[in-house]
């Protein structure tokens, strides 16, 4: 039988994972090239680096700001790659910020911050959701870039 502590991880992992759905569900919807499999990854794994750093340096707060800046990197060079440029446009914004707070809402959740993990997972899905309709609204024309 597992311990309590594996539980909690088990439960922060999983939570990790669920707030990502909600992303990863309209990027896949919006026929994105990230979307249901690597929103999860990117939440789920930035939950376990903190969890581990949580476990390993304990919660010192000069080793938890480097490992936060290295997520914050690695979520830029994961977002960096998701951003194509084609002719004269550039697609891919969105997603790449997208991935950079899902990061973020594995972070917030590793450290048991559910309410900005819950904010910003919703203000992300409804961002895409909404502001999307919105620029397209005030004339927003990019079929031939899809959107970012």
């Amino acid at each position: 039988m597992p311990d309590p502590t594996t539980w909690t991880f088990l439960t922060q992992i999983l939570a990790a994972f669920a707030l990502s759905l909600p992303t990863a569900l309209e990027r896949e919807r919006a026929t994105r090239t990230l979307g249901l499999r690597t929103f999860p990854l990117v939440s789920v794994a930035s939950c376990g680096y903190v969890l581990l750093a949580i476990e390993v340096m304990g919660a010192h707060p000069d080793g938890q700001s480097r490992i936060l800046a290295g997520l914050m990197t690695g979520m830029g060079f994961i977002g960096g790659g998701a951003i194509l440029k084609q002719g004269d446009g550039v697609r891919g914004t969105a997603t790449a910020a997208s991935l950079w707070t899902m990061g973020v809402v594995g972070a917030a959740v590793a450290y048991e911050r559910y309410g900005i993990a819950i904010v910003i997972s919703l203000i992300n899905f409804l961002t895409l959701g909404i502001l999307t309709r919105v620029e397209r609204r005030f004339g927003k024309r990019d079929a031939h870039l899809g959107d970012s």
